[in-house]
């Protein structure tokens, strides 16, 4: 992989380039919800690939879909990881373990995600922020500290550590 910008496009037009952090959503095939049990191996493949792949900034797992903030690491290679294989490896890892504890077969994530560089002149922080919020938006809480399938690296990354 050449270093610098990088295009692709499925139904979307996805661009990546290094150094940039990524918004990402997807979604789950038919909005089908996911279980709690389900949401929690969902975040457990998301956090696998923290540090490994992508420095992971914020992950929230909602009943149907998936918001992700991240940047991507740097391969041995010394090309940065492709979005596209990040979100493979993840997406196709969590759908196999979620449909073997549910007991059924079959496409668990939309084909397509969402992806949004951050300019320059956007904050990580902020949007993180807005990321957190998405299950008081959602009324599924009242604070986004009560969202159990919430990860945010200014909190959890700090408790993790100690």
């Amino acid at each position: 992989m050449i270093s610098g910008r990088r295009a692709y496009r499925r139904h979307l037009p996805h661009f990546q380039q290094d150094n940039r952090s990524y918004y990402i959503t997807f979604v789950t095939q038919d909005r089908r919800v996911l279980p709690p049990h389900a949401r929690d191996l969902v975040m457990q493949h998301i956090l696998f690939d923290d540090q490994r792949k992508m420095h992971l900034h914020t992950a929230v797992v909602m009943p149907d879909h998936v918001h992700m903030q991240m940047t991507p690491y740097w391969n041995e290679a010394g090309d940065t990881y492709g979005l596209a294989w990040i979100l493979k490896g993840i997406k196709g890892s969590s759908a196999r373990t979620v449909n073997r504890v549910l007991g059924r077969k079959g496409t668990l994530w939309q084909d397509e995600s969402f992806d949004h560089e951050l300019r320059s002149d956007e904050s990580i922080r902020q949007k993180c922020e807005y990321i957190a919020m998405n299950p008081v938006r959602a009324g599924l809480v009242s604070s986004p500290d009560d969202y159990p399938w919430l990860w945010r690296e200014w909190i959890d990354r700090k408790e993790n550590k100690t």
